[in-house]
Parts: structure tokens; sequence; C-alpha cells
């Protein structure tokens, strides 16, 4: 933490900045509420001369070559590298990852940046297209959008800040962005140190810690950003997508999830059971692709759930900087008090316990349940947290009507014997991804990577993102004269 310590301020303009609020920011370390680190808080006067500077910014940066624009991104990732390992612990004791999945992020977030400097070419590139009019040449060009406005949460915040920070500096635009403060610093702080180091010019990418009590809906109302990249909860989702529809902004949304693990009649029980422990409790469920329900045809369901239920049962829980530990603390207490409640509404709902969790300070151990109907409020609430609901399908067929009956569609996954049927069923599951004999947390930068329905808008990953990120302008040329009827 030593090199990191004194970033507990903005990064605007090329500067490190002292918010200007009154307020400060404690961090937490979500296991034990230890304080580790506090935060200058920007006010909204702060965040509206941001996005002045990048403004400004853009349009210098607009200009540079390809092979400028790829240094300077290879050159933050070096810096990543360079402090790995000091990076994945911050990431641990900020978000209350285990150090599994610090290291994966961390990991995700180097190939999002290398897959990133593939696409610093992507914009001025010139496509001629035919055309009726004697003499018209016609010039389809790529151009940067602009600035982009980028607010990420607290599960992944590395990862999912710079799945929109890289591409966006690639293609020639600046950023102004806003992790969420209980997570400054892997969020945003650290990623802003690592473009400082790579030469990265001022003003191009900054990072504002600052919270809605101060600035409200600024990061969405400011006429300067083009588009709004948000992750994050589908009701946020839904009040950011009234505000840029009504301003004529471009959005990037990628929601909430109610994903389905599909356990079909043939599968490899023990297999499946393996990638459901993963996919249900990595980072205590608090990822929007983990595993909310688990649908099991009925002839394995008993089979499938007592050795589900057995693994789960023996997962180490508890400090998250240990490297044993597999179930870490929820990132705050409002969050375990949420999940607690979760659980104590669906017992008195009815729902049958098939693992009873326990509350061991601010971490919850695996609960499961057991024989839910996907009508349940628990099957139709995602949980983010170690909460499951397993249901009983009939039918391959009656699998498939149950992952569809939601209002989610991000991600899901089907294990079965048979990889032609799996893909056939596949591409009956309205989600964005679906995964074959895998579990549903899966991301890489060259995907396509999104949700369907009320799950989100948009896709990242190259090259869909270079469409999300760019803009399309039409030039023609008259080489003859042309005759006009009037």
């Amino acid at each position: 933490m030593e090199k990191f310590k004194n970033l507990n301020k903005s990064f605007i303009n090329g500067e490190w900045t002292e918010g200007l609020s009154e307020r400060r920011y404690d961090i937490l370390n979500p296991f034990d509420n230890s304080i580790f680190s506090d935060i200058s808080i920007a006010t909204a006067g702060q965040l509206a001369e941001t996005f002045e500077y990048a403004k400004e910014a853009q349009k210098e940066w607009a200009k540079t070559t390809p092979e400028e624009r790829s240094e300077v991104i290879l050159k933050a990732m070096e810096f990543l590298q360079n402090n790995k390992d000091e990076i994945v612990q911050i990431i641990a004791q900020e978000t209350g990852g285990t150090l599994v999945k610090a290291g994966v992020e961390l990991h995700l977030t180097l190939e999002i940046l290398e897959e990133a400097a593939t696409i610093t070419n992507e914009i001025y590139q010139v496509r001629e297209v035919p055309s009726a009019m004697e003499g018209k040449v016609n010039h389809i060009h790529r151009l940067p959008l602009g600035v982009i406005s980028s607010i990420s949460p607290f599960n992944f915040p590395m990862n999912l800040s710079m799945r929109t920070i890289a591409p966006a500096i690639a293609l020639g635009n600046a950023v102004v962005h806003k992790p969420d403060i209980q997570v400054a610093f892997t969020g945003g702080n650290i990623i802003a140190a690592a473009f400082e180091y790579a030469g990265l010019p001022k003003g191009v990418l900054n990072v504002i810690q600052t919270d809605l009590t101060e600035i409200g809906d600024d990061m969405l109302t400011n006429p300067i950003p083009k588009l709004i990249s948000f992750t994050g909860s589908t009701p946020v989702g839904r009040h950011i997508g009234e505000i840029a529809g009504r301003n004529l902004k471009r959005v990037a949304l990628e929601l909430g999830g109610n994903n389905p693990f599909i356990v079909l009649e043939d599968a490899d029980i023990d297999r499946a059971v393996d990638a459901a422990i993963f996919g249900k409790f990595i980072h205590q469920g608090q990822i929007c692709m983990c595993i909310n329900r688990i649908i099991v045809h009925k002839d394995i369901y008993e089979e499938f759930l007592t050795k589900f239920v057995e693994r789960a049962k023996a997962l180490p829980y508890g400090n998250q900087l240990d490297p044993k530990t597999v179930v870490g603390p929820l990132v705050n207490e409002r969050q375990l008090e949420k999940a607690v409640q979760f659980i104590e509404d669906a017992k008195q709902a009815g729902n049958v316990l098939a693992l009873e969790g326990k509350r061991v300070g601010n971490v919850l151990t695996p609960t499961i349940f057991r024989d839910v109907k996907n009508t349940d409020a628990i099957a139709q609430t995602e949980m983010f947290s170690p909460i499951v609901s397993v249901i009983k399908a009939e039918t391959d067929e009656d699998a498939i009507a149950i992952a569809n009956d939601t209002e989610y569609g991000l991600s899901s996954a089907i294990f079965t014997t048979d990889i032609e049927k799996g893909e056939r069923l596949g591409l009956q599951i309205d989600s964005g991804m679906t995964h074959i004999n895998d579990q549903t947390v899966n991301d890489a930068p060259n995907v396509a990577f999104g949700g369907n329905k009320a799950s989100g808008m948009g896709r990242f990953g190259n090259p869909w993102i270079v469409e999300e990120f760019t803009v399309t302008k039409w030039i023609s040329l008259q080489t003859k004269y042309r005759q006009f009827p009037f």
C-alpha cells in the first residue's frame, strides 16, 4: 500500500487533486471494518470543471497516431504488471475478495489493456462504398466519439472500470470516470496512476472521487459526454437510460442478472457440481454473472443436490487475505443485512433450506434453498450473495422455459454430454451469453459481452466496443459535374 497511500484524492486534468467537499470518506476493509484508507470527496463544481478539461484534452488526443496510443496503453499495462503483488493485496483488502478473486481481476484487467492496444488503428479508417450516381465517391469514416462518462461498481472494480477506460482511450476519446467510492483505489486511482506513469496527456483520463450526495445526476446530465458507460444494478440502469434518452446520449449498460445454470438429464454430475460451486461462490456471489438459479432435471436432481450441498458445506470461509479462504466477507454491512433478509423472507414464504448458512462477522456462509419454484421471490431476485435456489425441471425443454422466465438475460450455462444439443438449446435461452459445460462467470476482451432484456444494452469486447465508442461519418466526393433537375 505504501506506493499508493497518497493517492487518496481525485485525478483531475493530470493532477492529484483534493476534493473540496467538507466531508471525507473512510474506505473499510469489509472483513473487520478496519479503516483501509480515507479519501477526499470532490464536489459538483469540480466535476463540471473536469468535463471541461476532458473536452479540451480530447481534441488533441484525437490527433495522435495509433502507435502513440498503443504505446501509452502498453506502458500502463507495464505499471500494473510491475506492481502486481501489491495491487492484488489492495484489491483483496478493499473489495473483500479472496486472493484468488483478486488475481483473476488483475489478470482480466491486463488482458483488456493488451486487447485495447490492438484497436488503436480502428479510427480514421476510410471505407469506400459504391454509388449509383455518376462521379460520386462515398467514403465512410470512423472517428472518436468524444468524451465518455464512466461509472463502475464495487464488485470487480478494476476490471469493470478498465473495460471502458482502455478502449475509450485507444479510440481517441477522453474519459471522466467515477468509481464506487468504497473501492476508490482499485476502481480508479490505481488505474489513474498507471496511465500517469504511461505518460497519458493530462485531461484524457480523469478519475473523480465523489458520491451522489455531492453530484446527484451530474455524471449523466452534463452536456459534454456523448456516451454513459455504466455497470451496476438494473434499477439504476433504468434511471440512467431515461436521462440518456431525454438528452439523446448513447449508453453502454451492463446490469443485473438472474443467471440460470442448467443441468440436463445426460450431464456429468460431478463436473456440473464443480462448475456450480465456482460459478456461485466466487467473490461470495457478488458478480452480475454469478449463478442465481440452478435448474436440474428431475432424474438427477437428488444426486446433484446432495453432492452440491456437501461441497458447499466444506468451503473454507473467513478473512479474504488468508490464501485458503474461498468465501470471504460481503462488501459492506448493508449488503450483508440485505442478504440475511432475503433468507428470512424466503423461510417465511415456506422455502426449504438444503443448507442453512450462518453469519460469522461480516461473512455469510453458503446458503442453499431446495425445491424452489421459479415463481418464488427467492428465484426472481438477484441475490448478489452466497445464496442460491435449486429448481427441479421435468424435462430438458422445461429447464429452458424456466431459465427464460425472468426479466433478466445476462449469462447462462448448460451442462450436457451432447455438445450439439447444448448449443442448440443455448440459442433458445434469451440471454446475451450462454456457456456449455461451464459455469456462468466468463469474460474476455475479444468476445461480445453484454446482456439482453433488463440485463443491459450494448456490448463490450473487441470489435463490438469499437462501434460503441466511435462515430461513423459519411463523406461523399462529387468528382464529375452533377446535373440537377432544376
